[in-house]
């Protein structure tokens, strides 16, 4: 008898899913292989191979569903991991900012207030260090003492004026010296969360690539040996071949609605302005039309029962309608592409020169390329949606330098772009 052999998971093997979670009990690829057509019609002529067609046909339908539910349960898990570890990373990166901006802060002012007390130091002596400046002081003061007295009292007003500027520089110094020391920890933190969330990714990626591999295989094999499992139990006078046409008939649709997908894509993309805007310098173009719900920065949280956005926006809200299209802002190399945590259906893209962008809540089923992917400026790669925690359709947009965040209407602005 023919027989048709099963889907693998790709180049993943058995170890690198243990890595996410799948386990020994989810198969890389299945020992056993799927029935034929030809198999299906054979036993049908036979009780006792029906019925042992049938148990088959039901443990691989199990065994499908059950890998699907496993490898997402695992793509999740890692997912989140990996948003965790990337927000971690952010919050690190503020950190190290805010005490550099600090310890620059307390520098201009041991710097202002030691320039102050050299200048006092200078008034005082200006004749190069000799007495010059204190026989001056008391020349022609014999003949009256409260003009001696006053002079003195000035004097040591002057003198304790310029020891408080003095100590207040020396203050400064050493707080600054305190806050760059920090400073210095905090950016060794910085780097060691950064290189934390890289590993998240690839983890997060390789998961959601057994999930997708998988959900695959589902969709490649589920609807044949639901089929085959109605032809084998069907008492009637329809024929396996009348199934099997079915089937066929089913498959023929599907393809034909990707291939309009993939048509409107297409006719929605290829370095076409992006949202609706000119093209700026190097390629840059607006990544979803629509307007900027959401700036970049501090902000008031929203909460709802998705948990509660950021006091701190990472990137800018571009609102266009559930749906809508979203535009790769330059061409580079799609490095992930799938859920992330509170971004939900996230999309990164590196363009080169260590700058790269990122796009989230993504509608479901709404991503278009994949990892390793190479898109153009302006293609579409995603429509809009409210995954993760997000507040109604829009895309989030954020902009990456060296894997720091930084501020995507500032950037964007830089090349001609105002999103």
């Amino acid at each position: 008898m023919s027989r048709r052999n099963a889907l693998g998971l790709g180049a993943l093997s058995a170890v690198a899913l243990a890595a996410f979670g799948v386990g020994p009990g989810i198969p890389v690829a299945y020992a056993a292989s799927y029935p034929s057509w030809d198999d299906v019609q054979a036993a049908k002529s036979n009780e006792a191979a029906k019925a042992a067609e049938v148990s088959r046909i039901e443990g691989l339908i199990q065994s499908l569903t059950q890998r699907v539910a496993d490898t997402q349960a695992a793509a999740k898990t890692a997912s989140d991991d990996f948003y965790a570890a990337q927000q971690a990373h952010f919050a690190a990166v503020t950190k190290a900012q805010n005490l550099q901006a600090q310890a620059d802060q307390q520098t201009e002012i041991a710097d202002s207030a030691a320039a102050q007390a050299a200048r006092v130091a200078a008034q005082l002596n200006r004749d190069g260090g000799d007495d010059t400046a204190l026989k001056l002081f008391f020349s022609d003061s014999g003949a009256n003492t409260d003009e001696l007295l006053t002079r003195l009292g000035t004097m040591d007003k002057f003198l304790g004026y310029n020891q408080s500027v003095y100590n207040t520089a020396i203050a400064a110094r050493n707080t600054a010296q305190s806050l760059t020391d920090q400073a210095k920890i905090a950016r060794n933190e910085r780097d060691r969360l950064q290189k934390v969330a890289e590993q998240k990714l690839i983890a997060a990626r390789e998961a959601a690539a057994a999930a997708q591999a998988a959900l695959k295989e589902q969709s490649s094999n589920l609807e044949t040996l639901k089929a085959q499992l109605a032809a084998l139990r069907d008492s009637t006078t329809q024929t396996v071949a009348g199934y099997q046409a079915g089937v066929a008939a089913r498959e023929a649709e599907e393809q034909a609605r990707r291939a309009r997908e993939a048509a409107e894509a297409a006719a929605n993309g290829g370095g076409n302005g992006g949202g609706g805007g000119t093209s700026g310098a190097g390629g840059w173009v607006r990544p979803h039309g629509g307007a900027r719900s959401s700036s970049y920065g501090p902000r008031v949280p929203d909460c709802g029962p998705q948990g509660c956005s950021s006091s701190y926006h990472y990137g800018a809200d571009l609102a266009n309608g559930c749906g809508a299209a979203i535009y790769a802002a330059n061409s580079g190399t799609v490095d992930y592409a799938g859920d992330n945590g509170g971004y939900g259906n996230y999309i990164r893209i590196q363009h080169g020169g260590g700058v790269s962008t990122g796009y989230a809540h993504i509608r479901p089923g709404g991503i278009l390329v994949d990892s390793g992917q190479w898109v153009s400026s302006g293609q579409v790669i995603a429509y809009a949606g409210d995954t993760g925690r997000s507040f109604g359709c829009h895309l989030h947009f954020e902009v990456y330098i060296d894997g720091e965040y930084t501020n995507p209407v500032a950037f964007m602005e830089d090349r001609g772009v105002y999103v």
